[in-house]
């Protein structure tokens, strides 16, 4: 395996403090405006296999899971649980920190596919988690990280904070290939088009080889 490119202060953070304080208090909010949401549903709805079991990763308050396409199980992870018991589309979720520990709580080939909406800022040690999630997606399952442009800056790793959005697209890449054994690593912008501003959309997946 290469040598990894990455030092532990690429992910350090302005504020260091044990991230279950910081995410103690519900934010039942969304991170990214409507047009956004609207094109992240209909990106669910092109990409992700119909009626699978499939994982949100670091969850929260919304999923944005169209509401026409038909699924065996959403299963939320994330770190406040009145937050996630609010979510509409979760059909059953687990408390869990990856920040302290990066092993997921699930078997081997469990899921059909695991996605991360914009929150993959946030994530302290990405390359162990892509790694656990290669071993708990099926055969051929597949790794969707949506990102945008907004943060909570405190809590963003500081590689994050100083790339822009086309870096960060190569950097969710070279977490795939330090993970190893994905394949068909693909970036795509899917920002909508609208009339007035709205929050860019990207994506980066690849598939378990």
């Amino acid at each position: 395996m290469a040598e990894s490119p990455f030092l532990p202060e690429h992910f350090a953070r302005l504020d260091e403090d044990p991230d279950p304080v910081f995410y103690d208090m519900p934010r039942k909010v969304v991170h990214i405006d409507d047009h956004a949401i609207e094109e992240v549903k209909h990106f669910f709805r092109d990409t992700l296999p119909s009626d699978g079991v499939i994982l949100d990763l670091m969850s929260s308050w919304r999923s944005h899971w169209p509401p026409d396409m038909p699924k065996q199980k959403l299963v939320g992870l994330g770190m406040n649980a009145e937050e996630m018991s609010e979510n509409p589309d979760l059909d059953d979720f687990v408390i869990h920190d990856l920040n302290s520990n990066p092993l997921l709580p699930f078997e081997e080939a469990t899921f059909d596919a695991v996605v991360v909406t914009v929150s993959i800022q946030y994530m302290t040690q990405p390359v162990e988690v892509f790694r656990e999630v290669h071993r708990i997606l099926k055969p051929d399952g597949l790794f969707v990280v949506i990102y945008s442009n907004r943060m909570f800056p405190t809590k963003a790793v500081a590689i994050w904070r100083g790339l822009n959005d086309r870096q960060h697209a190569e950097l969710i890449g070279a977490y795939f290939q330090q993970a190893g054994n994905f394949t068909a690593i693909e970036a795509l912008d899917r920002t909508p088009a609208a009339s007035g501003y709205t929050d860019p959309v990207y994506v980066v997946m690849a598939r378990k080889s």
